[in-house]
């Protein structure tokens, strides 16, 4: 195994000239968004995976990324990418701000690879990426924006604290839209609870995004949809087992029997400010 380079001053300095724009978003989704698989990155800004691949490890040869496979009993993962200590630098520069302490960064992220929550932050992370590759291939079509929960949780937690909170554009049409991602572990009670501060905050702002529930199984969102529909809050759902790509059209709305739809169909009446 090739050994990686030291990430000194002239390194960075290779770096800097190596980097193209794709590098410079991958970087910056992932200081946002802390882990991506080779397979969401594809999603974000490759074509094809095997490009992906290259480029990935090219990345983490040079020290901008780093990457880990969860254990698995039986076969493998793919790789995990985060930011290795030039990457960090590489969004910090680009954005204007201090450069974060490398070392608590890179400790909280290569925590993610024996943390229990890592599967639910790639269950938010690959929704997104889906709705980034659809728009990628639909003339006129952006994910505009994409927040964290950290963020989410900063502007909103103390009424709702979404998984996150996108915003997709296909020409004159614009979606906004919450995103609970349920893994199943949750009662029913509970996920009909979120839609109360999701009313609040409809009430407080005169603003409605569309609020939607991405389920492990059909079987799960079937029963949850039960219990989903509120008058001031739009809902709708999908799940894996459908399809498995949020970015097809698998999103049905609370109240609709179908058919299922692209996300951008679904446009709430409620714009932000």
């Amino acid at each position: 195994m090739a050994v990686r380079p030291r990430a000194d001053h002239d390194l960075a300095s290779t770096v800097a000239r190596r980097l193209t724009p794709r590098d410079h978003l991958v970087c910056r989704t992932l200081f946002d968004h802390r882990v991506l698989t080779t397979e969401q990155v594809t999603d974000l800004c490759f074509d094809t995976l095997t490009t992906a691949r290259h480029r990935l490890t090219a990345l983490y040869d040079l020290r901008v990324l780093n990457r880990f496979r969860p254990f698995r009993p039986v076969g493998s993962d793919p790789y995990h990418y985060l930011l290795d200590t030039l990457g960090v630098e590489i969004v910090a520069a680009d954005r204007g701000i201090e450069v974060p302490r490398t070392g608590l960064h890179h400790s909280r992220a290569l925590a993610l690879a024996d943390s229990q929550r890592l599967a639910h932050l790639l269950g938010i992370n690959g929704l997104f990426c889906a709705l980034a590759s659809w728009a990628r291939s639909v003339e006129d079509a952006e994910l505009a924006e994409w927040w964290p929960e950290r963020r989410c949780t900063a502007e909103w937690g103390e009424v709702v604290r979404p998984d996150g909170f996108g915003t997709l554009r296909h020409r004159d049409r614009v979606v906004e839209f919450f995103v609970e991602v349920d893994r199943g572990t949750e009662t029913l009670a509970r996920l009909a609870d979120k839609l109360t501060g999701y009313a609040e905050l409809a009430r407080a702002t005169g603003w409605a995004p569309l609020v939607c529930f991405w389920f492990p199984s059909p079987g799960r969102e079937a029963e949850a949809r039960r219990v989903l529909a509120h008058p001031e809050v739009p809902v709708a759902t999908g799940a894996a087992g459908l399809g498995d790509n949020p970015g097809r059209p698998l999103w049905l709305p609370v109240g609709s029997t179908g058919p299922r739809r692209h996300l951008i169909d679904l446009a709430p009446t409620g714009r932000r400010c």
